[in-house]
């Protein structure tokens, strides 16, 4: 009888991974909405065509088993969502009652982000991610940006194409000597901006690598990380494959994220 094998070189490889959490929606008609587990397709393409990895999803994970689940990938990516973080992980009240929130994936995040820097996973933070990786290290946020004086409004034009809505919103600054300006190949760049919450105070720890013009921190790196541990307010994962800026930066994650593979997989002298 005529049997398939598989070439022995090849059954205990492993592709490098990726880890995206996944948001909690309650999505359908009112009166009719169900609970539901999502990811948006820009970022795990994101991951596939410009990091070079693959995307895999841990449904209701639990912080229990955060360790055991970071010991099977090599990288984890925080998305932007049009959920915020709560408040009150920062200490305090909500200010706007219609303010999307999510703290199922705040129970999860935060302590993920902790435990990545503890054991050297590389982390990328994208919007949320940004703002998920500041209060997890101490810092706090502004609940709504475009209410505090000083600071333009950095939210999308509402009823706008998305072409328009992800297209070049302002310009960002970043310190000299920043990653981010040889990724970029200059000293300042223009990005999409799509976020009502932003960066109140920093947590310390963290080094600002790219400011808006109106000062708010817009991109941050993680001070003594043993890996690769960035954040942006912006979204590079919108046709990530069409910027050189934002390929730039998924591909050093993901040469991060292969460096991890390669000492994870090893197979023991």
């Amino acid at each position: 009888m005529w049997q398939y094998h598989l070439d022995a070189r090849f059954m205990n490889t492993t592709p490098c991974m990726v880890w995206l959490p996944l948001d909690h929606r309650q999505l359908g008609e009112d009166g009719q909405q169900m609970p539901y587990l999502a990811l948006g397709d820009k970022y795990a393409r994101a991951v596939k065509d410009s990091v070079g990895a693959v995307p895999v999803l841990f449904p209701l994970a639990a912080t229990g088993q955060i360790d055991t689940l970071l010991g099977l990938v090599d990288g984890v990516l925080l998305t932007g969502s049009p959920s915020n973080v709560h408040p009150a992980q920062f200490f305090e009240a909500v200010t706007d009652p219609g303010l999307a929130l999510d703290p199922q994936r705040d129970a999860l995040t935060l302590p993920l982000i902790r435990a990545c820097l503890a054991q050297q996973v590389p982390l990328l933070g994208l919007c949320r991610g940004l703002q998920e990786i500041n209060v997890a290290l101490g810092g706090a946020l502004h609940q709504s940006v475009h209410a505090v004086a000083g600071l333009a409004d950095h939210r999308e034009p509402v009823g706008a194409s998305l072409d328009v809505q992800y297209g070049a919103a302002h310009n960002v600054e970043f310190r000299a000597g920043s990653p981010f300006a040889d990724w970029a190949g200059a000293a300042r760049a223009q990005v999409n901006s799509l976020h009502g919450q932003g960066v109140q105070r920093l947590a310390p720890g963290l080094l600002v690598e790219a400011v808006a013009d109106d000062g708010l921190v817009e991109a941050f790196s993680v001070q003594g990380a043993a890996g690769f541990a960035y954040a942006v307010q912006w979204h590079p994962e919108w046709r990530s494959t069409e910027n050189a800026f934002s390929a730039a930066i998924f591909k050093a994650f993901g040469d991060a994220c292969r460096a991890r593979h390669a000492r994870r997989t090893a197979v023991p002298a």
